[in-house]
């Protein structure tokens, strides 16, 4: 058996971490059968609890099929629609999940068009359509009465008294952050959704039960419905449409089934399927509840709309999410701050590319200054820094030869960064100079009486230091010389870590173009570039050797070259961390988990919590580092750590919390 978190439940479930699983069918349609159609429901249903889901959706009328009509208002079928939703409810006390189905209900001398919400033996609510189209090949006002005709929040059905209306939420009391809001078809296309208004009354999750029917260019148009609620109500938003079955007299069905979460598309069905498969989307409630409490925007609209909102009710379930494990099924980006999808990926590159140089023109332009100075040591970060300002010279009309780059060999600088430093120097055309720092550092090192001065392999903070000192001393005092100013180099990812040489080191410099870019999107970038031959030919083959490269500083002589993932950790890992640590701020058992599911082919469950635990432990005690750093642009939205923009923290902050979570909440290994 795996261990256990402190909630008890199995590190490996996905409902142990603010994870909530949904699924979504579109059922091959009996129209006028509701028995054949509950039979139908019924085997997806099942389905749906195998897969240890918490809520079934399905398609609008779902019971009765959509397409019938003027058999909408025969007795007959009304009282077999009744008769299928008692037998649902009856069949729900064996089923886990929530079941969200269609079908026409009569109250108040009217018929509705609604969804009903049926768990453990019970009907939880029934939620009325509110917008009937009645246009184009649509006429539900034929049939329907709306949720605005009636202010009746109870009605009758199955033999029980019932919750009835669009202005209800439907709330877990036992998993924290997950309650949902239910609309059906057009009301996700008028001006303002019923979900607006659930997702301000607290739902985190909207479903959309639909019989949109399909015509050329619709189904982009509903996906691009529910990708911008999911950002504007900051939910996660599952749609399900009619499929095959459904009456084609005059129109088609293509069972469309698409889930977002805030925008991101999480889970999506086969179009046209003649034999429909129920879809999934695992669905991270916390992540969305986190990113609420961080939007001011979402408060203030709530705010507004607090005489509206009053007026919304509740209504509560026990969720009993299961013990056992329930692996997660939703595939996560190892790298957040680059996409996966190639095109998103390029039009990502150009963007942080741009970003970049159009800062540092900006503040070329303002300083009034001719010529920059930067050290060029090979390696990733300096490497990227000078082709964003080759590009930022070519962009306001100055030579590249005022660009001062300089590269500043020491005691352990390799031939082969040293070679890519003159090779991109040489390829770019500008002012390439070297300066060896081994002199003077060795007279430092005499000065301070350390024992490397001796002869003696002593290689501490003191000596790499020394180094790393001397050569941002070197460059402020050339840009003085120049008449120009220092261009720093060091990247997010190392301001996270803490892996820079406070002060006079490569922590400082006049302004800083990759302050807000992370190593893992530092490398694309290169690769990018390269990609674009937009220095020529013999650039971008130093731009993909230095892409290529060990990461290391470069400080400590040796036949093994100094490795700096070996002291803080892969870059892909940390890079992972600093995402969910800083945008949204998740508990590090979370992290770990998420970075289990994304890494575990790679990486076992004792590594990456030993590098989650360096990163935690050096992430607070580098604050004072981050207090005082250089103006540089902000370029991904999850990770700036400018104390100007988006992290403010104090510099005397413990880690013992976090590091107490993380032992607290996850087991000391996996089986």
């Amino acid at each position: 058996m795996a261990p256990r978190k402190a909630s008890g439940r199995r590190f490996d479930s996905l409902y142990a971490h603010g994870f909530v699983r949904v699924a979504a069918c579109a059922p091959v349609v009996a129209p006028a059968d509701p028995a054949s159609n509950a039979d139908a429901i019924l085997k997806f249903w099942r389905e749906a609890d195998a897969e240890r889901a918490a809520v079934l959706l399905t398609p609008e009328l779902s019971v009765t099929g959509y397409a019938i009509d003027d058999l909408l208002l025969q007795d007959a079928l009304l009282e077999a629609a009744e008769a299928q939703i008692a037998r649902l409810k009856a069949e729900s006390e064996k089923l886990f999940p929530v079941l969200i189905v269609g079908a026409p209900i009569r109250a108040r001398g009217m018929l509705f068009n609604c969804a009903i919400v049926i768990h453990r033996g019970a009907i939880l609510g029934v939620v009325p359509k509110t917008f009937l189209p009645n246009y184009r090949e649509f006429y539900e006002m034929r049939h329907f009465a709306s949720a605005l005709d009636t202010e009746e929040d109870l009605i009758t059905l199955c033999g029980e008294t019932v919750g009835f209306g669009e202005d209800v939420i439907f709330t877990a009391t036992d998993h924290r952050d997950f309650a949902f809001h239910v609309e059906i078809c057009e009301d996700f296309w008028a001006p303002t959704p019923p979900s607006t208004y659930g997702a301000m009354s607290g739902a985190t999750v909207l479903f959309n039960l639909s019989a949109s029917n399909i015509v050329i260019g619709k189904a982009e148009d509903r996906a691009v419905l529910c990708d911008s609620q999911s950002r504007r109500a900051v939910a996660a938003y599952v749609f399900a449409a009619a499929g095959r079955g459904e009456s084609t007299t005059d129109v088609a069905w293509d069972g469309q089934i698409v889930a977002y979460e805030m925008g991101e598309k999480i889970a999506e069905g086969e179009r046209f399927a003649r034999d429909p498969k129920l879809v999934i989307a695992d669905i991270d409630v916390g992540r969305i509840a986190a990113e609420r409490r961080r939007l001011s925007n979402f408060r203030a609209a709530s705010a507004r709309e607090k005489e509206r909102l009053v007026k919304w009710g509740h209504i509560t379930f026990k969720l009993d999410a299961p013990q056992e494990s329930t692996p997660l099924k939703r595939a996560l980006d190892r790298f957040p701050f680059v996409p996966d999808d190639p095109a998103k990926r390029d039009r990502d590159c150009f963007e942080a590319y741009n970003i970049q140089v159009s800062g540092l023109a900006k503040r070329i332009e303002t300083t009034k200054s001719k010529r920059v100075v930067i050290g060029v040591s090979g390696g990733l970060d300096s490497t990227h820094a000078l082709i964003v300002i080759a590009r930022a010279f070519d962009l306001l009309g100055l030579p590249r030869t005022n660009i001062v780059g300089v590269t500043m060999p020491g005691f352990a600088t390799s031939e082969a960064t040293k070679t890519n430093a003159w090779a991109l120097m040489k390829a770019l055309g500008i002012d390439a100079r070297e300066v060896s720092i081994a002199p003077l550092a060795q007279l430092m090192l005499e000065e301070l009486k350390h024992p490397a001065a001796r002869g003696e392999p002593v290689y501490d903070v003191a000596y790499e230091n020394v180094q790393a000192g001397l050569r941002t001393d070197y460059l402020f005092r050339l840009a003085n010389t120049e008449g120009g100013f220092v261009v720093g180099t060091g990247d997010l990812s190392e301001l996270a870590l803490g892996w820079c040489t406070y002060g006079v080191g490569d922590h400082m410099s006049h302004y800083n173009v990759n302050g807000g870019a992370p190593k893992t999107l530092i490398q694309h970038l290169i690769r990018w570039v390269a990609a674009t031959q937009m220095f020529g030919a013999e650039a971008s083959k130093t731009l993909e050797s230095v892409a290529a490269g060990a990461i290391s500083p470069e400080l400590i002589p040796g036949e093994t070259v100094q490795s700096t993932e070996a002291a803080i950790g892969p870059y892909e890992l940390q890079d992972f961390n600093l995402y969910w640590l800083t945008r949204y701020g998740l508990a590090p058992s979370k992290i770990l988990y998420l970075s289990w599911n994304a890494w575990r082919e790679k990486y076992d469950y004792a590594t990456l919590k030993h590098w989650l635990e360096i990163f935690i432990t050096r992430f607070f005690a580098n604050q004072y580092k981050r207090s005082a750093l250089p103006n540089g642009p902000k370029i991904v939205s999850g990770g700036a750590l400018s104390p100007r923009g988006d992290w403010r923290m104090p510099s005397d902050a413990s880690a013992a919390a976090w590091l107490a979570e993380l032992a607290q909440n996850t087991p000391d290994t996996l089986d």
